[in-house]
């Protein structure tokens, strides 16, 4: 009688997981944006980042598997403890299979350990910093749009090449700052040129006179900033009340969006050199992309939002040719299978979780040149996407053999 009712009992939790199985794999697929909504960081982010990953559940048909497709969206705040709980109770008992954006490279490096934990995937798209296919890397995520190595690379490598190798750094004091910084100076010194020095200030500071002064008493050719969003935004701002071009000084820009140019103008921003991943004038294929966007977020596209678009396309389409939700069995198609859209042409996964692109030195046009309101870059030169990033022979990921 004893063993008759573990039989039973056994039966029915056999039968209670198969319902479970069944009713998981006819149910919704889930896909998480976390994102800064309203912080310094949401301009770089936020509504745009939503509203890219929604376009591409909507292009891809709303389903994918027969199930149907879901986007949910939190705001973490810049609170890493905000963003590690959201990331966990999604996987957990939200049915997220992916989460995408990730903007503040502090929360990117948590919450891509938190996929690990889960076996579940992340895409970094928001975030920079290289240490997330370097000692970070995890085999749960993609580091998709742009990294701090690939910046620094084209910035420092196009300005050394004009003779200015003397370089001093002005850099926002949190994780993304030092990862640049950091990538910059290995670049500048690989380079042939050299460090006069640095000062890291406050992401909340409004007053950067202090900082200001001692680059401009530095012998530094170049000024690089090494900040993102409202806090480069600022920086910029003071570097020009403080007269640094008019000295003589280059200012560079290590990670300018398209909506730091805007928001500075072109009076201010113009002649600065940047890197990016995306460019929404470059061809006929980014300017469909971005008319699309542009009637829904009132902006075109920057990278971040093109990048979350590609990105959850191919995470689509790899759900779809595996015909499955499983973790690595998608993780799999995805770094196999070529990126080929309006963002990237033979974009490529690694084992380390970067995808190589080719990137992209701008230059910020004068308001002669411009012919409205976010024709605002021309470009210098093109980088190939083996020449872009940090080469694997380099790597300190693990997962590189």
């Amino acid at each position: 009688m004893k063993f008759m009712k573990i039989l039973m009992a056994s039966a029915a939790a056999i039968g209670a997981m198969s319902v479970g199985a069944s009713a998981e794999n006819s149910g919704p697929v889930r896909i998480g944006v976390l994102t800064d909504v309203s912080g310094q960081f949401s301009h770089e982010s936020g509504d745009g980042a939503i509203t890219a990953v929604k376009m591409a559940v909507e292009d891809f048909g709303g389903k994918v598997l027969d199930r149907p497709l879901e986007v949910v969206v939190a705001d973490h705040q810049n609170k890493p403890e905000v963003a590690v709980a959201t990331a966990r109770e999604w996987y957990e008992s939200q049915g997220v299979t992916m989460i995408n954006n990730l903007i503040n490279s502090g929360i990117a490096l948590a919450v891509t350990q938190v996929a690990k934990d889960e076996d579940k995937i992340a895409i970094v798209n928001g975030s920079g910093s290289s240490r997330l296919t370097n000692d970070g890397c995890t085999p749960n995520s993609i580091h998709y749009s742009y990294d701090t190595y690939a910046l620094a690379n084209g910035t420092a490598s196009q300005l050394i090449s004009q003779g200015m190798k003397n370089w001093f750094f002005l850099t926002a004091d949190y994780a993304f700052g030092h990862a640049l910084e950091a990538d910059a100076t290995q670049i500048v010194k690989a380079d042939g040129g050299e460090v006069s020095g640095s000062v890291r200030y406050p992401i909340e500071t409004s007053d950067h006179s202090a900082f200001m002064l001692q680059a401009q008493a530095s012998p530094a050719q170049v000024v690089a900033l090494a900040g993102s969003g409202t806090t480069f935004v600022n920086a910029v701002k003071s570097a020009s009340e403080f007269g640094l071009g008019a000295s003589g000084k280059t200012v560079a820009g290590l990670l300018v969006w398209d909506t730091d140019v805007h928001s500075l103008g072109l009076d201010t921003a113009q002649g600065m050199i940047l890197t990016n991943a995306f460019y929404w004038d470059r061809d006929d294929e980014t300017r469909a992309f971005a008319k699309r966007f542009q009637e829904r977020v009132g902006r075109p596209p920057h990278m971040g939002d093109a990048g979350d678009y590609s990105s959850t396309i191919h995470y689509l389409k790899a759900v779809q040719s595996a015909g499955t939700t499983d973790t690595q069995q998608v993780m799999a198609k995805m770094r196999e299978t070529p990126v080929n859209d309006f963002f990237a042409k033979n974009g490529k996964i690694r084992e380390d979780g970067r995808m190589v692109h080719d990137m992209y030195v701008y230059q910020v046009k004068t308001p002669a040149e411009s012919a409205g309101e976010w024709d605002i870059l021309k470009l210098v030169t093109t980088i190939p996407g083996d020449k872009a990033f940090r080469p694997l022979s380099e790597s300190q990921c693990p997962l590189v053999k």
